[in-house]
């Protein structure tokens, strides 16, 4: 984050109200190109110790994984733009993604474009910020996607709608959802609704191994590869219904 952009984050840290001691704490890792925004984020959900912690500040991408092992952060924010390129945080998403599962990455992008979005939702992130966006939404979001939800507005939902049929063409096939039992159709249900699979083994009375299979069922039969892709399949079977 350059001068300007870190002028605009301290801006936004007045005024923010969360539910102090109302949940478990959040572990927050912070990573960006600029120190000084990442402090300045840190600091400001410092101000909350019963929400959130910040465990980590990462300006590259071999500083990010460094600190995810050392640290196992609930929360990785990830900011496009690391030291080493404009894109690398998209690489460090897809390999937090594959070697850190249970880290949920949200990305920070400088400007949230079209192809930028799907790259990150399809690179793992279950949430999207845009640098203009307040703290309060940072915080919102951090809180969202720590309850199993996804985070990203209108307009960046429909980019991905729009996008699903070149990125995986078997989801478009008029079957698809044909292929799925009863039992799996309950269980995409209950993704698509934010639930962990600790939660949905309880509503359903099984054990999460059992969810976990249900899960790889489903993922085969659709042609998905993750929760994120799973969600936004069953939210564009909404759409066309």
């Amino acid at each position: 984050m350059g001068r300007r952009a870190t002028r605009g984050w301290r801006a936004l840290f007045s005024g923010v109200q969360l539910m102090s001691g109302s949940q478990d704490r959040v572990r927050v890792l912070i990573a960006d190109a600029d120190h000084m925004g990442s402090q300045l984020m840190a600091s400001a959900l410092g101000r909350f110790r019963n929400d959130f912690e910040v465990v980590g500040i990462a300006c590259s991408p071999q500083e990010a994984f460094r600190k995810v092992e050392a640290t196992k952060p609930h929360v990785a924010v990830l900011s496009t733009g690391l030291r080493d390129g404009e894109q690398t945080g998209l690489g460090v998403l897809e390999r937090l993604r594959d070697s850190h599962p249970r880290t949920t990455s949200i990305m920070l992008l400088q400007s949230p474009d079209r192809e930028t979005v799907i790259d990150a939702f399809c690179g793992g992130a279950r949430g999207i910020l845009s640098r203009a966006d307040s703290f309060q939404s940072l915080a919102k979001c951090i809180r969202c996607v720590h309850n199993g939800q996804i985070w990203a507005n209108n307009a960046q939902i429909e980019f991905v709608l729009e996008a699903l049929p070149q990125l995986r063409p078997r989801l478009t096939r008029s079957k698809g959802a044909d292929l799925l039992t009863p039992r799996e159709h309950e269980v995409t249900r209950l993704v698509a609704e934010g639930k962990k699979n600790r939660e949905i083994a309880e509503i359903l009375h099984v054990t999460e191994h059992t969810v976990s299979n249900y899960l790889y069922r489903i993922f085969e039969k659709l042609g998905v590869s993750s929760r994120v892709q799973l969600i936004l399949y069953a939210m564009s079977r909404k759409k066309t219904a």
